[in-house]
């Protein structure tokens, strides 16, 4: 069975075999769908706030 996950930053669903899988120190295990994602969440920008995320708010 195929299992699809979700980006951790921006929501997108990731395709089989495409992706990053990061695992940090306390056993979070985040998946990413693109560098564009790890790198905004390695800067701590507020995935709320960037239009191309599904978690935009549009307020």
């Amino acid at each position: 069975m195929v299992v699809k996950n979700k980006c951790s930053y921006c929501g997108n669903e990731i395709e089989p075999g495409t992706g990053i899988i990061y695992a940090l120190n306390n056993g979070t295990v985040l998946y990413f769908c693109s560098r564009k994602c790890i790198r905004n969440w390695e800067m701590k920008r507020d995935n709320k706030k960037l239009k191309w995320t599904i978690f935009y708010n549009k307020t």
